[in-house]
């Protein structure tokens, strides 16, 4: 890996900050709080400016690239300008031009970058041989990076794969929260496995056209619970801390050492809980700007973005100024959708000898809005990453198989769905065999969890297909394996008692709201931004309803918040009621399993890891199999509602003629399944209402 050089200092730091006059002053860096200033003692100093200082300074993030490095969308073979770093590299270079000295500006990365699309998996699959360069980092090696954050998706493929990719970046890569596994008990001799933050210095041109030098402390973290999500690369090795614990230890030292700035570069999104450092919260964004003498934070993570419509109703937050409690913070989506941006205006003052921070704002710049196009590719990337390109589309181009109908997951949260039941058939066959001859397991009944990963967006829209799965009927190849299940999880089974297995399904069944049965006015069905889909887990081979006339009983990350609720009604295994302490075995992935949120899930329930991952096993089903039949067995349904008025519960789909076929077909196909087609909202999306009385 090639480090950041650090420039020597100045025997007085002589450097001032700026943005572009943008009139939006910082409540949270305001004169009379000392702690929120980027004020520095220069005692001992020999040199100093005769006068005040102005420098315009812009500091910009990508975040959840997820190897997305081309505006094309591998999965259904077809270009896309709404995401790609090719694309978001004109936005940066945009950005720069606009400054009135181009060299005022630094470029970070916030993680997730080498996994999460047919690219990157392609790369991980063939290996990356001495002398090859990960495509991600072909690319960014054009665009100056100062520095990049682990996210993480960075340790899906382990350690070694992950140092050998990043090896090659032209950049320093820092992590604060990530320490080496020693073996004890003693946290307080634990040493950081990688670097937990760089102060890069800088010369840079003030308004009067004077060079200065600033010195940025960047300091990085990543979720604690990558040693749930990815165990299997990661215990024995590495552990995790808790996210502002670790900001509070290291960015004093970071000043001490010269930062005249301290960006945080959080792969975290927005927690307002209580703080808890016990908890090690997953999403510490908000906790990191209680921080004193953190500046910026630049987050990533959650796949949002910031400032923007999302975080409207979140305490402390003012999304004009784009900060949250005063600081500065962006969030710029995923995927390269967007550029995040912050700005600032530092002034020195010759009497104190200090910078302080006078105007600051955040913004997230969009590739595509409001059904265009804003900006083209960059050229140069796309030339460089050509044959990349060509060798992704040709892997996923390997046949598989044939399908004698549509898979689809325009309806897969709101009934059984043929795009989840092939994943859990592949799942379930996989572990009866690997259990055949065990005579402590061969008799435990077999179940399956799998959960729609494409099901509208982040944001909950529903108006674009590519947010969904969309295999058509006919030749099967890699790619609609890949399509059909997104991440690179491996095959892990647990075993659950049907007391857990209830609990599992309660949780996944806080996708829904709850419905007041006396209401005549239209209500939502499916809570599109508050659940990711992802942990809508449906568990084939039992049977039940889930009645959302009930309260959730848990929120989004399992954690009970009605405990008395009760959503999963007449749940069966074999045409009789499951029993409390009835056991099963649940063919899941890695993720589920390790994670030990979900009921039945943790370490202590894992009965083995498979080294296969699930679209490998997924691959090798259809292969087995073909021609694939993708029907669902409609082992879960929505409990009837008996009300006195007439209900109006609603979901959506995007505006499509492929989206509105296969809604009417699953319709008319089924007496189970009654929708009916309401309007066209804002958003191009279809509004159906579900009959469920």
């Amino acid at each position: 890996m090639t480090s950041i050089q650090r420039m020597p200092l100045l025997s007085k730091r002589m450097l001032v900050f700026g943005a572009l006059a943008l009139g939006v002053v910082l409540s949270g860096c305001s004169d009379d709080n000392d702690d929120d200033t980027v004020a520095r003692d220069n005692a001992g100093s020999d040199a100093s400016p005769a006068q005040t200082a102005t420098v315009d300074f812009r500091v910009m993030e990508t975040t959840d690239i997820h190897a997305n490095v081309n505006d094309y969308n591998y999965y259904n073979d077809t270009p896309d300008p709404g995401i790609g770093l090719v694309r978001t590299a004109t936005l940066v270079h945009q950005a720069r031009e606009e400054m009135n000295v181009t060299g005022n500006t630094m470029l970070v990365d916030n993680g997730d970058l080498i996994q999460g699309s047919p690219m990157g998996d392609w790369r991980a699959a063939e290996g990356l041989a001495k002398g090859e360069v990960h495509p991600v980092y072909t690319a960014m090696n054009t665009l100056n990076y100062v520095v990049a954050n682990y996210g993480n998706h960075e340790f899906n493929y382990g350690l070694d794969y992950l140092a050998n990719a990043v090896d090659d970046a032209n950049f320093g890569y820092i992590s604060a929260n990530i320490f080496k596994d020693d073996g004890d008990d003693n946290p307080d001799n634990d040493v950081p496995y990688f670097e937990p933050y760089k102060l890069v210095t800088q010369s840079l041109t003030d308004r009067d056209g004077r060079q200065h030098e600033i010195t940025v402390g960047f300091i990085g973290f990543v979720p604690p619970q990558i040693m749930q999500w990815d165990r299997s690369n990661l215990e024995g090795t590495v552990v995790t801390k808790d996210i502002k614990a670790m900001a509070e230890r290291y960015v004093p030292e970071m000043k001490e050492k010269g930062a005249d700035l301290v960006v945080a570069i959080a792969h975290s999104g927005v927690n307002t809980e209580d703080y808890d450092p016990a908890k090690r919260a997953e999403n510490s964004s908000w906790y990191l700007a209680d921080v004193p003498g953190i500046d910026a934070i630049l987050m990533g993570h959650a796949h949002l973005v910031f400032p923007g419509p999302a975080f409207a109703d979140t305490p402390d937050v003012d999304l004009e100024r784009g900060a949250i409690k005063g600081v500065p913070a962006v969030m710029p989506g995923f995927w390269g959708d967007h550029l995040g941006i912050v700005d600032f205006t530092l002034n020195y003052d010759p009497e104190t000898e200090t910078w302080r921070v006078a105007e600051a704002k955040a913004t997230a710049r969009p590739i595509f809005a409001d059904g265009k196009s804003l900006v083209e590719a960059d050229g140069t990337i796309k030339a460089l990453i050509a044959s990349d390109d060509q060798a992704t589309r040709d892997y996923m181009s390997q046949p598989l198989g044939r399908s004698t109908d549509d898979i689809f997951s325009f309806l897969a949260l709101v009934k059984d769905d043929p795009s989840v039941q092939i994943v859990a058939d592949s799942q379930k066959a996989y572990v009866e065999n690997l259990i055949k001859g065990d005579v402590n397991l061969q008799d435990l009944p077999v179940l399956s969890a799998a959960a729609p990963f494409k099901a509208c967006d982040r944001n909950g829209v529903c108006a674009n297909e590519s947010d969904f799965t969309t295999v058509p009927e006919g030749e099967l190849t890699l790619r609609n394996a890949a399509d059909l299940y997104l991440y690179p999880n491996t095959l892990v089974a647990v075993k659950v008692t049907g007391r857990e297995l209830k609990g599992w399904l309660e949780c996944s069944a806080s996708q829904f709201f709850q419905i007041d049965p006396e209401s005549s006015e239209p209500q939502p069905l499916v809570n599109y931004t508050g659940f990711p889909t992802y942990n809508f887990d449906v568990i084939d081979g039992v049977s039940y309803q889930i009645d959302v006339t009930q309260p959730p009983r848990f929120d989004r990350s399992c954690q009970v918040v009605n405990a008395d609720a009760n959503r999963i009604r007449n749940l069966s295994y074999d045409g009789q009621a499951v029993r409390d302490d009835q056991e099963f075995i649940v063919a899941t992935n890695n993720y589920r399993a390790n994670g030990g949120q979900f009921p039945g899930t943790g370490p202590d329930h894992i009965l083995f890891n498979s080294p296969d991952a699930n679209r490998t096993i997924l691959a090798d089903y259809i292969r087995d199999n073909t021609p694939v039949t993708p029907t669902a067995d409609g082992n879960w349904r929505f409990a009837p509602i008996q009300s006195g008025v007439d209900l109006t519960l609603t979901f959506r789909v995007p505006n499509t003629d492929r989206a509105r076929n296969f809604v009417e077909e699953q319709s008319m196909a089924s007496d189970a399944f009654d929708a009916r087609f309401i309007r066209v909202n804002d958003n191009d999306e279809r509004v159906y209402e579900l009959n469920l009385q």
